[in-house]
C-alpha cells in the first residue's frame, strides 16, 4: 500500500519545513535582541545531512509498509520534540544562538538532559528508516549524525559554559 508511507513522509517533510520557518523567525528575533551565533561552519553540513536523509527516504521508502512498532517509537519522539520546542519557546533555533545574560533553560526535558533535542534527533534519524525496514540506511545516517553532533555539542557546550558557571 502506497499511502501510509507517503502520509508519514509528508508529515515529516511538512514538520521540518515548518520548523525551519519557526527557527529562522526565532533566530532573527534573538539576533535583534543582541544574541550572536556560535560555530556556524558546521551548519551547512548538518542541513545537507538532514535534507539527504529525508530525500533518500522519499526515494527508498515510498510504497514500503510501515512497521507499527517503529512508527509508534517515531511518533513518541514527536511528542518529546514538541516538549522541547514548548520549553524553549522563542529561544528554539536550528543554529547555536547565544543571548548574553539570558539564563540557561533548566525546565521541561532540560531537567533530565543537557541536550534533549539532540536525543530526539538521534532517535528520529534511526527510527524513521527502521519504520520502513531500512536498517542499513538508519545506521549510515546515524553515523553521519553522530559525527555532526560531536562537533555541534562541543561548540554548544563551549558557548554555554559561561552561562552554566
Amino acid at each position: 500500500m502506497l499511502w501510509p508511507s507517503i502520509a508519514l513522509l509528508t508529515f515529516v517533510t511538512l514538520q521540518r519545513l515548518a520548523e525551519l520557518v519557526h527557527a529562522r523567525r526565532n533566530t532573527a528575533a534573538l539576533l535583534a535582541r543582541g544574541a550572536h551565533e556560535i560555530a556556524p561552519g558546521h551548519y551547512p553540513y548538518m542541513v545537507a545531512m538532514h535534507a539527504a536523509w529525508l530525500l533518500g527516504l522519499w526515494l527508498l521508502a515510498t510504497g514500503r509498509p510501515v512497521e507499527p512498532l517503529w512508527f509508534v517509537i517515531f511518533m513518541g519522539l514527536q511528542g518529546l520534540r514538541v516538549w522541547v520546542l514548548a520549553t524553549l519557546k522563542e529561544r528554539w533555533t536550528t543554529r547555536i544562538i547565544v543571548l548574553p545574560k539570558a539564563p540557561l533553560i533548566t525546565s521541561g526535558p532540560y531537567r533530565f538532559l543537557s541536550h534533549p533535542n539532540y536525543a530526539v534527533v538521534i532517535g528520529e534519524i534511526a527510527a524513521l528508516p527502521l519504520a520502513f525496514d531500512l536498517p542499513l540506511y538508519a545506521l549510515v545516517f546515524s553515523l553521519l549524525n553522530a559525527a555532526i553532533l560531536t562537533v555541534r555539542i562541543r561548540a554548544e557546550n563551549a558557548a554555554l559554559r559561561p552561562v552554566r558557571a
